[in-house]
């Protein structure tokens, strides 16, 4: 057991290499399969130091769930933008910052957060404050301000905090 998880210090990363390897040579074959694998086994090991704390994931399987409702997301905000965008004049639209108190603590579900708001159209993260505990975002089209803060922190912040704590 000792020498798989040496051989192996990221299983999830290890996957997830192969995968993204699979995915940027568009192409199935053994070879492209058996390099991914490589790349997926080796980059973990050399990178190991640079990992003391390994981040955890209580529940890894609800990361696919989380993943999907963000493509969702992403695909609807398009078009909300788009409307916004084509439809709405300058003066009928409401720009806002707003801050979001952080319940999750670990750096890892942060970035995610801050990272899937900025890839959702119409929301940038541009600040998260010094001590962590929250996230200074702008909105495109905010009438309601604290709309967006509960809409984050109920479906990404809640779904993360699982996830990750």
């Amino acid at each position: 057991m000792r020498f798989i998880t040496r051989l192996l210090p990221h299983p999830l990363l290890t996957l997830i290499l192969t995968l993204v390897w699979l995915l940027l040579v568009n192409r199935l074959s053994v070879n492209a399969l058996v390099f991914g694998f490589f790349l997926g086994v080796v980059i973990p090991i050399f990178t190991q130091p640079f990992w003391p704390d390994r981040p955890t994931l209580k529940k890894p399987f609800r990361l696919v769930t989380y993943t999907l409702i963000v493509l969702w997301d992403i695909v609807v905000a398009n078009f909300t933008v788009a409307r916004i965008v084509l439809f709405m004049p300058n003066s009928r639209r409401k720009p806002a910052y707003v801050t979001i108190s952080l319940d999750i603590r670990t750096p890892e579900a942060m970035a995610i957060l801050g990272g899937t708001i900025t890839m959702t159209p119409g929301t940038v993260t541009c600040d998260i404050s010094s001590e962590g505990h929250a996230l200074l975002v702008h909105c495109l089209h905010a009438p309601e301000p604290q709309d967006v803060v509960d809409e984050i922190k109920t479906r990404y912040e809640a779904r993360l905090k699982e996830i990750f704590e």
